[in-house]
């Protein structure tokens, strides 16, 4: 197995929301894109949140949500796994959030797309930094991944409506 590095953050300078992954798919590797994979309900949910075609083009998706504050990343920055299940996630190495939350410091609150980023925080990057980046608000959503099949579209997309409350709420 060969140690997968994640990709950059999408972000602007006055970014509100973070929503942040565990680690990129197998397909969103192969294609360079965050949530690649064509039945990941994460573009979708973000077309119907902030009005615009899931279907743009992937830059054109990408400034449409840095034009909303919303800045997209993952918590690994490197991990080993087989294939794309988050379960098998090994010797997971955690971006720089206190560097990022140092340059983006209108983040207001946090999001996770699943447990398992949720848990990878907790663990890998919470306890590291700074009480003042420990206090910002983290809430897990419903992983937009086809892999959690439990949840149809409407009540995922009901659930990530958060995430634009958030925005409303700070402005």
């Amino acid at each position: 197995m060969s140690l997968l590095t994640g990709f950059d953050f999408s972000a602007s300078t006055d970014a509100r929301v973070l929503v942040l992954g565990s680690m990129p798919s197998a397909a969103s590797l192969r294609r360079q894109q965050y949530y690649a994979h064509p039945r990941n309900a994460f573009w979708p949910i973000m077309g119907e949140l902030f009005g615009f075609d899931p279907a743009l083009p992937y830059h054109e998706r990408l400034r449409t949500l840095r034009a909303n504050r919303v800045a997209l990343w993952d918590v690994a920055h490197r991990c080993v796994r087989p294939g794309s299940l988050d379960a098998d996630m090994r010797d997971v190495e955690a971006n720089d959030f206190h560097a990022f939350l140092g340059t983006h410091p209108q983040i207001g609150s946090i999001f996770f797309n699943g447990g398992k980023a949720e848990t990878l925080y907790r663990h890998l990057v919470l306890p590291h930094l700074p009480a003042a980046l420990q206090a910002i608000p983290l809430k897990r959503l419903p992983s937009t991944s086809p892999a959690h099949a439990g949840m149809d579209f409407t009540a995922k997309l009901a659930a990530w409506q958060a995430v634009k409350a958030a925005l409303e709420n700070e402005t």
